[in-house]
């Protein structure tokens, strides 16, 4: 018996297809969401230290960052793996165990390449002529940092695991465990207390550090003690190698990290670009980013049930509940978006206020700013959740190699090139910018749902025999 919600007789498909995903997709969403909380908590605590320890930190947590999420991406290929087996032949307990096995693999791996990646970080900040006093904070905090890469490579494996068996639930419950401690955490060793040593800056990354270790053992915990995980006995035998099931891993999930870099890397040259141009410009770019990005983490959320769900529909050879899973979620995820569009037209000023006071005169000029960049950003999120619940669906159908270059081409030539252009070129300035983002996220929005709507001419929808 599978434990992913299935049809049974007397069902209405496209119903029952609707509350399958909404149950899978609301814990997805939150747990993204309380994942931003974290690095917020994170902010919160470091502000305090002054602006010299901000700005370090911010600086080592973007490129620490872009890699973790790249790795979350590589090693978060497991789950379609996943779903497939359990659409073909669930419980499916070996298929299932030696993917996540390998998965866990190349966690350890891939975490050991990222922290090297990492360590580059004091040559990028030379290179971009930062601060001597920054640089020198900076590497001290990313030293330390850098040993939680692997815990949170390995912790988003286990969570992808326990989301493809269909219980994404525990995943969020264990994030927002993870906001106490690293809260705690933070308190103690940044200032002190509690007995711990007052270690300042480094003491956040120890905070990090502790935190991604407790996740991890909280996973283990519930994986251990819940039977419907611990009869897959996933590091049971631990040292035999599955190569056949590493290397599928790998062949999916690099394209997907790959697109996520892409997709990075055309917000971190928009920042650039806005810095060049001014400094209330740039202020108020990030403002306006930071209410974009959370109103991504829903469509994101969806999209990663809808990997979930099309993959287990892939496994079981059902062309007609790969199509009723996709086409669910994308529903979802750009009816969502058309509300939060309209919610940044309607009232933009109390959700500028989740960041900054919109009403202070000081603010006046960053608010002016905001304004114009939320008009376009409402204008593009209808496209950017529909980007990322189609390519969630496609991922579903282990499709993406092609998604890849189609992400890669959106963003990066008729993305950055309007962007460029309008922005420099045209007295647009930083509004010219933001038409160029969002000119890339139209793109790769209309490319990624015409392959998935040409799925089954394309012959995405056929998954070879077993054994192949």
């Amino acid at each position: 018996m599978t434990h992913i919600d299935a049809l049974k007789p007397g069902d209405k498909p496209w119903r029952t297809e609707l509350l399958a995903t909404l149950r899978l997709s609301w814990p997805l969403a939150l747990g993204n969401l309380l994942q931003m909380l974290t690095y917020a908590i994170d902010v919160i605590f470091i502000a305090r230290l002054g602006d010299a320890p901000l700005a370090a930190s911010a600086i080592a947590v973007a490129l620490f960052g872009l890699v973790l999420w790249a790795l979350s991406g590589l090693t978060g290929a497991v789950a379609p793996v996943i779903a497939a087996e359990l659409g073909e032949r669930a419980p499916a307990l070996r298929p299932v165990r030696r993917a996540t096995r390998m998965a866990l693999w190349l966690s350890v791996v891939a975490g050991a390449a990222g922290m090297l990646v990492c360590l580059a970080l004091g040559p990028m900040m030379r290179a971009t002529g930062q601060q001597e006093n920054v640089i020198a904070l900076a590497l001290s905090y990313n030293t330390i940092l850098i040993g939680s890469m692997i815990p949170m490579v390995i912790a988003n494996v286990l969570r992808s695991f326990v989301s493809a068996l269909g219980r994404p639930v525990f995943a969020t419950a264990i994030t927002a465990g993870g906001i106490a401690v690293n809260a705690l955490a933070n308190y103690a060793f940044i200032f002190g207390n509690f007995g711990a040593p007052e270690l300042g800056l480094r003491g956040a990354a120890v905070a990090t550090i502790i935190t991604s270790l407790s996740v991890v053992a909280a996973f283990a915990i519930v994986i251990r003690f819940t039977p419907l995980f611990h009869r897959y006995r996933i590091v049971g035998r631990w040292w035999n190698a599955d190569w056949h099931r590493f290397w599928e891993i790998v062949r999916i999930g690099t394209p997907i990290a790959l697109t996520i870099t892409a997709e990075a890397g055309i917000f971190g040259a928009a920042a650039f670009m806005m810095g060049s141009i001014g400094v209330p410009q740039l202020a108020a770019h990030t403002v306006a980013l930071q209410i974009a990005a959370l109103a991504f983490q829903i469509p994101f959320g969806i999209g990663q049930a809808a990997t979930i769900r099309v993959g287990y529909f892939y496994g079981a050879r059902d062309p007609q509940g790969m199509g009723r899973a996709g086409w669910t979620a994308i529903v979802l995820g750009t009816g969502f978006m058309a509300t939060t569009a309209l919610a940044m037209i309607v009232i933009p000023k109390p959700l500028i206020a989740i960041y900054i006071d919109p009403w202070d005169a000081n603010n006046a000029v960053l608010v002016g700013f905001a304004l114009k960049y939320l008009v376009i950003a409402a204008a593009f999120q209808l496209f950017d959740g529909l980007q990322a619940v189609a390519a969630g669906s496609l991922r579903g159908l282990q499709d993406t190699r092609i998604p890849m270059w189609i992400a890669i081409f959106s963003y990066w030539v008729p993305g950055i090139g309007i962007a460029l252009w309008l922005g420099f070129r045209t007295p647009l300035e930083g509004v010219g910018i933001w038409i160029g983002l969002a000119t890339g996220l139209m793109s790769a929005a209309i490319l990624l749902s015409w392959r998935w709507s040409r799925r089954d001419r394309l012959g995405l929808t056929t998954r070879p025999a077993p054994g192949y």
